[in-house]
């Protein structure tokens, strides 16, 4: 991962063990890079955890610490101790620059790790009902679920990425009334919509396709049949939208699981059996319900209702049981605001099947709120009904739409002020980062070609160290983004990476032909600088254009 970071680490445990005698690993050495440059590259608060096992005042500790630190073999120029016992250190200039190299020879694997240890996990996100279109809180969702699956793929986990499409349920059999409605209305006859029907636009639209195409022949048949045939053949249509514009928006998946298979397979009645024999399940009031209240939730759950007919528990779990027999180490369901009571009952329910709660995760994304001219927008132009995902798309593109939905944590709300998002200015993050990667690249285009130095012994200027040290600083937050499904984080790693390169180009002259050396390290450093830039726009699904 951190070459750097995990050098130093290496070297502080060893002088642990030197002074004291005291196994500890590397990995429980905690440093960071200080706020202010003046205490140097990097900082540990270790003497301070020290004081309590060793009995000693945490200033006499960090002394002993320093006294037996292998400066050169850490690649630290210089140990200082300030205020109660923290640890600077300044790193010699070569250690820093050795990230240059790694960078140039690993290109976009740069960032990889092993952290994930080939971890299995079955990562399902989306999902949306295939009623209508996908508007822009299922977009936030995307967003969040196809970064999540980048970030871990480059984390080494084993990632498989899912669509669950509820086409077995009540809302495909009112889809089902609703064409069937409209279309019958299309030949002029007087027909209601059904109560809880679907009233969008699109309705209409697919049932006048299916006019022009099958006439008037669902005139003539029984009902029943003409159910049937509208509930497949609207599900079909609406995800096909669904997935042409998920494919618009470049997310993709590795397997649609359709939730009418779980019935023709019998796995819903398979599963209520399981249970019985488990005992985990009893009769009351002329219902069966599960007895999830063992198992940390409020209340047990009703499975199957007076009138013979299961809750929308009951295939989840047939569902979340059927991903374990497939063989995934971890289960991870990205759901909407509404989704959060489901939490402690979906995992109270694979603990009655005999899983570990923790190998189920769900995490909850929050809403949001667009922005225009400092008035909230709720209703498309185009349709009056809430705004859809493309729509969004076509005003202010994929990359500022995808950004946005990834630059706050999943679980707070979002205000998504689209005048900024199309600003060309630097308090748009999307184009400041954007542009920090073409300016790279059309440095890059004047220069020549670059050389491989054994030492980066000349950027020594405080502005190319603070560009090293965020270089250096990739995998580690590549890692910790992938381990807490955080994509955020990258877009936070992505404005400091941009603002030490802007910074750099305005306090260092990079092609300077009367010094070659110096000029050859910095084109060097811009490289290095343009591939991590990149590398982190691409674990989000965002581009990094070369002009602009």
């Amino acid at each position: 991962m951190n070459e750097i970071e995990n050098k130093l680490k290496q070297e502080i445990s060893n002088a642990v063990k030197q002074a004291w005698d005291i196994d500890m690993m590397a990995s429980d050495v905690v440093i960071e890079i200080p706020k202010d440059k003046s205490h140097g590259d990097y900082a540990t608060n270790l003497a301070m955890r020290l004081t309590k096992q060793l009995k000693q005042n945490p200033r006499m500790i960090a002394e002993t610490l320093i006294q037996n630190l292998d400066l050169a073999k850490a690649g630290i120029q210089e140990a200082t101790i300030a205020g109660p016992g923290f640890i600077n250190f300044i790193m010699e200039t070569e250690s820093l620059g050795s990230v240059i190299n790694t960078v140039l020879k690993s290109q976009e694997h740069y960032g990889d790790s092993n952290d994930g240890n080939g971890l299995k996990v079955d990562l399902e996100y989306v999902s949306v009902n295939p009623t209508g279109d996908i508007h822009v809180a299922h977009g936030r969702g995307a967003a969040i679920g196809d970064a999540v699956s980048r970030l871990m793929k480059k984390a080494g986990y084993e990632v498989t990425r899912e669509y669950y499409v509820n086409d077995g349920g009540n809302q495909i059999h009112n889809l089902g009334l609703s064409l069937y409605a409209r279309y019958q209305q299309l030949f002029g006859k007087e027909v209601e919509m059904p109560e809880d029907g679907y009233y969008a636009h699109d309705i209409v639209d697919i049932a006048n396709d299916l006019k022009n195409e099958f006439g008037d022949q669902f005139l003539n048949c029984t009902s029943d049949e003409a159910i049937e045939f509208f509930k497949k053949e609207g599900c079909k249509r609406e995800l096909e939208k669904i997935k042409r514009d998920l494919n618009l928006f470049r997310v993709e998946f590795d397997v649609w699981f359709s939730e009418r298979s779980l019935y023709e397979q019998h796995k819903v009645e398979e599963i209520l059996q399981v249970l019985k024999d488990k005992d985990m399940v009893y009769e009351k009031e002329d219902a069966l319900w599960l007895k999830t209240s063992l198992y940390g939730d409020d209340k047990d759950r009703v499975l199957v209702k007076t009138d013979g007919t299961y809750t929308y528990v009951t295939p989840d779990i047939a569902y979340h049981n059927n991903k374990f027999e497939r063989g995934y180490d971890m289960l991870v369901d990205i759901l909407g605001a509404d989704h959060h009571g489901y939490i402690n009952r979906m995992k109270a329910a694979m603990q009655t099947l005999g899983y570990n709660k923790d190998a189920l995760n769900i995490d909850i994304i929050q809403m949001v709120r667009l922005i225009k001219d400092g008035e909230e927008v709720k209703m498309s132009k185009r349709t009056g009904n809430a705004i859809a995902l493309r729509e969004l798309i076509e005003e202010i593109g994929v990359d500022a739409t995808r950004y946005n939905f990834v630059s706050r944590a999943a679980d707070t709300h979002l205000d998504f002020d689209l005048g900024l998002a199309v600003a060309q200015t630097n308090d748009n993050p999307v184009y400041y980062a954007q542009y920090a990667h073409a300016r790279m690249c059309s440095i890059l285009r004047n220069a020549p070609e670059i050389q491989l130095q054994e030492q980066y012994s000349l950027l020594s200027h405080e502005k190319e160290t603070a560009l090293l040290k965020q270089i250096n600083e990739f995998p580690a937050v590549v890692a910790d983004a992938a381990r807490n499904r955080a994509p955020h984080k990258v877009c936070n790693y992505i404005q400091k990476i941009a603002q030490a390169f802007h910074s750099f180009y305005a306090g260092c002259k990079v092609l300077d032909d009367s010094n070659l050396p110096l000029q050859q390290e910095r084109l060097a450093l811009v490289k290095a600088t343009q591939i991590t830039l990149k590398n982190a726009l691409e674990v989000i699904g965002v581009t990094a254009p070369e002009k602009m």
